[in-house]
């Protein structure tokens, strides 16, 4: 699990590429500090796998799904991305939860400046996905705790400022540059609950062997 607040960023040493299966190396070195094999880093927002590391970089594997739900096979030598390791249980919870499993990617359509913040209009690929995104919700994009601030038919919109903008990859995203998205995790339970059966009722569900709107007023929930 983590918190969706970028520890660093990290520029791709080497990017290895078998179809659509990858191995890439991050030059990075606050994320290194204790790191192991095995360990769970956070790459712009996607949850990969330490495989091997040294003293001034890390690889992990990128299968198939990953490839291809994620901006992750965009990356070239070169390219800056967001780090963040898992979350340790006596660490500071500053962000969301944000589990690295990526939902969509989306293409930022706008980008202005507002005072003293960038406000970032994103358009989701997946158009799905837009029923769990919700004004002053949590949205993760690239791996980055956000506040969502509108939320359209079609687009949603985050303001940044200057120093997540400073501190993350977004200060380069511009215009047609594709990022990763992660919707907040609490309303895809919800919606699995809503529509969870078994067919029959006294075990905690409705008559109708469904959780209802309704169940859940009758019992405190709502």
């Amino acid at each position: 699990m983590f918190t969706g607040i970028v520890e660093e960023i990290g520029r791709m040493k080497r990017v290895s590429r078998q179809g659509e299966a990858m191995v890439l190396t991050i030059e990075a070195e606050k994320v290194l500090e204790d790191i192991r094999i095995g360990d769970s880093i956070a790459i712009n927002g996607v949850c990969l796998t330490v495989v091997e590391f040294d003293r001034k970089s890390f690889s992990a594997d990128v299968m198939p799904e990953t490839f291809r739900k994620t901006n992750l096979g965009q990356l070239n030598v070169g390219s800056a991305v967001n780090l963040e390791r898992a979350m340790p249980a006596n660490g500071r919870f500053g962000g969301h939860i944000v589990q690295g499993h990526v939902d969509t990617t989306g293409t930022i359509v706008d980008r202005k400046a507002e005072q003293n913040a960038v406000v970032f209009r994103i358009e989701p690929e997946d158009r799905s996905v837009h029923k769990y995104i919700v004004r002053r919700g949590s949205i993760a994009v690239d791996g980055i705790s956000l506040t969502v601030v509108q939320a359209e038919e079609t687009s949603f919109s985050v303001s940044i400022i200057p120093h997540t903008l400073s501190q993350t990859v977004l200060r380069g995203k511009q215009i047609g540059d594709t990022v990763n998205i992660e919707c907040d995790l609490l309303g895809k339970y919800i919606e699995h609950l809503l529509r969870f059966r078994t067919g029959g009722a006294g075990d905690g569900e409705s008559a109708a062997g469904r959780i209802t709107e309704r169940f859940l007023a009758e019992h405190g929930f709502l």
